[in-house]
């Protein structure tokens, strides 16, 4: 079996779950004179309600940690991270990406925990995270189900799950299902379904002691199950077993995972929770047939069920729903499972398990847990763990074949990484969805008659070139004060360009025909804030108190917010002009042409009003 390596194991449970193959593996390695960093689950779905209690103890578990590491015993090591626990969504990916691998490295730093076999039991996005940036000598995937089944986004799992395939220096599969489905995109594909510790059923001892209190008074004979009490138990069939035959007791063990209101009102139906790992001989003991009741589904065509060995390594018979996996196992040991494929025939199963209790049968049963025990798994398992680091550390490889593998990795990248920046050059230049998002800094309201109209003037405004805007809002002005809205126009602006821009504004007013003693000039303004500041002044020595405010139609937000803090005296009309020149971005109508919708200077222009709220809610101007 492998020696002194580091090995990382990204799981699909957290290690206090109920025990399974995961925990057996790696505490077998553990023990074997390997580091083991044992990722806890960072899930393949969304949670719901029902997983409270689970996040909660994660929660727990981090805090009574080291940043969220404990050693569990010697050369194991759990990771318990905290993650934000939306598994598809991009944004919270990057997050737990940057949490994750900060705190990864920097302990793989403290412990010299370096080079590492990655082992992965998840075939998501943030699994794929971790292997992508993190070197490691040999990455190995067991596929022990479909997830895309569990999954809220079966096509993301269906594409990470793809990408893991095709990376992965050796696979293992709980099935033929399995491994056919991992055949596709790597040959190098092992089936190694879930064993059974045979030891700690083999030092069982019968006898009174051993009994639980909790089912020493349950009636005989007992119809048993261990496990997760999940969605994937066909509780119409437990039902029918129990209605059909109430001199039978139903023992189910495991913890709740689903609601089981469909059998809690049976009185011979008991649910008897969660227990240790190494008390399941215990009630294993007590039961005259074990049976594994599984709906059948896309998901459970892919499941090999553990229990089934557990079983066996006790003597027990065993009755099963048609699940594929099991046929399998059937077609290999000499069909010692009973297969049901209705609900009559597998109860009629039962019957028969009860009414044949020969000695040769158990001691079979005993043989086939022992040959598909968790030490003959792992030692197999480590013997193609121990192939593959030696194929790939010094295998047949020779540099052109590395070349070409280098060339085509980076090269798929290069046409990725292309197809990205593409995308979003179409979609920011060549379709309205800059428009969309700066429609919120648009305010426009029909003017009404008031003292007198203010124009700010650009300075470089939105073009970023000297002397380019004031024109167009200036014309505005001059035609809302032609309609009698106002008998008086305050231009405002700070900007010099040769002339001060205020003064230019007025010359052009003038040209226009209004009159020199009608317009009011301001000409220490900077900013938005100081013009409305300094425009207010203006407004209050007049005894003015309605003013409509002419500027770009982008710039309105900005304005409203501003003078909401800071003129709250004055009453503002927001009149910006109607079309500038700046922003024009209408295509003609019925031209199907493919044109740009926006340009860079414009999307310049929107982000700087946004930056700009921003500053200016951090300066408190707003």
């Amino acid at each position: 079996m492998i020696k002194n390596q580091n090995i990382i194991c990204i799981s699909s449970i957290d290690w206090d779950f109920v025990w399974q193959g995961h925990q057996e593996i790696m505490s077998t390695f553990a023990k074997n004179g390997n580091r083991v960093l044992f990722i806890e689950n960072t899930g393949v779905r969304t949670p719901t309600f029902k997983d409270i209690p689970r996040l909660k103890k994660r929660i727990v578990n981090w805090f009574k940690s080291v940043k969220g590491f404990r050693e569990e015993a010697d050369n194991l090591f759990i990771y318990s991270p905290v993650v934000f626990p939306f598994p598809y969504s991009r944004i919270f990916r990057l997050i737990n990406k940057f949490l994750l691998l900060n705190s990864l490295r920097r302990w793989m730093k403290a412990v010299d925990f370096h080079d590492p076999v990655i082992w992965t039991f998840l075939p998501t996005g943030t699994a794929l995270d971790i292997i992508d940036n993190i070197e490691n000598k040999l990455l190995v995937y067991y596929c022990i189900a479909d997830f895309d089944k569990l999954a809220g986004s079966p096509k993301k799992v269906r594409r990470t799950e793809d990408e893991l395939i095709r990376k992965s220096d050796l696979i293992f599969a709980q099935g033929d299902v399995l491994k056919d489905k991992c055949r596709r995109l790597n040959d190098n594909v092992h089936i190694f379904p879930f064993g059974v510790k045979m030891n700690v059923f083999e030092s069982f001892q019968a006898g009174i002691d051993n009994i639980p209190d909790d089912i020493t008074d349950i009636k005989k004979p007992i119809i048993g199950y261990i496990g997760g009490i999940h969605r994937h138990i066909d509780f119409l069939l437990i039902r029918f077993i129990a209605e059909a035959h109430p001199q039978w007791s139903v023992v189910l063990v495991g913890p709740r995972q689903t609601d089981v209101s469909e059998i809690a009102d049976l009185d011979n139906v008991f649910l008897l929770g969660k227990k240790d790992f190494s008390l399941l001989p215990n009630y294993i003991s007590q039961f005259d047939v074990g049976i594994v009741p599984y709906e059948i589904s896309e998901y459970t065509a892919t499941v090999f069920p553990t229990k089934l060995n557990e079983y066996h390594a006790m003597g027990k018979p065993v009755v099963s729903t048609q699940l594929p996996e099991v046929v399998n196992f059937n077609r290999d040991n000499g069909n010692l499972v009973l297969v049901a494929g209705t609900h009559e025939e597998f109860a009629a199963s039962i019957s028969k398990a009860l009414n044949n209790a020969s000695r040769e049968l158990i001691n079979k049963r005993k043989d086939s847990a022992r040959a598909n025990s968790w030490s003959v798994r792992i030692a197999k398992m480590s013997d193609k763990l121990e192939e593959a680091i030696e194929e790939k550390c010094h295998g047949p490889r020779n540099w052109q074949e590395s070349f070409i593998k280098f060339y085509n990795v980076s090269r798929k990248r290069i046409i990725r990484s292309a197809f990205i920046v593409l995308s979003l050059y179409f979609l920011i230049f060549y379709t309205p969805l800059v428009w969309f998002a700066a429609e919120p800094l648009k305010i426009s309201q029909a003017p009404e008659t008031a003292d007198a109209i203010v124009v700010l003037a650009g300075g470089v405004g939105e073009s970023g070139r000297p002397s380019q805007g004031y024109e167009e809002r200036v014309e505005h002005a001059v035609d809302l004060y032609r309609k009698g809205y106002a008998k008086h126009i305050i231009f405002s602006s700070g900007y010099t360009y040769v002339f001060q821009e205020p003064r230019v504004m007025k010359a052009l007013a003038v040209s226009l025909g209004v009159p020199q003693e009608a317009i009011l000039l301001e000409g220490e303004a900077r900013n938005t804030y100081e013009n409305i500041i300094f425009t207010k002044k203006i407004i209050l020595e007049n005894g003015w108190d309605e003013v409509l405010i002419v500027s770009s139609p982008y710039h309105m937000r900005r304005l409203l917010l501003t003078a909401k803090k800071n003129a709250s005296g004055v009453k503002f009309i927001y009149t910006p002009i109607l079309q500038s020149r700046f922003y024009s971005h209408r295509v003609k109508k019925g031209d199907k042409r493919l044109k740009q919708q926006i340009s860079l200077r414009q999307i310049r222009g929107l982000m700087h009003e946004y930056l700009a709220i921003i500053y200016y809610w951090w300066k408190g101007y707003i």
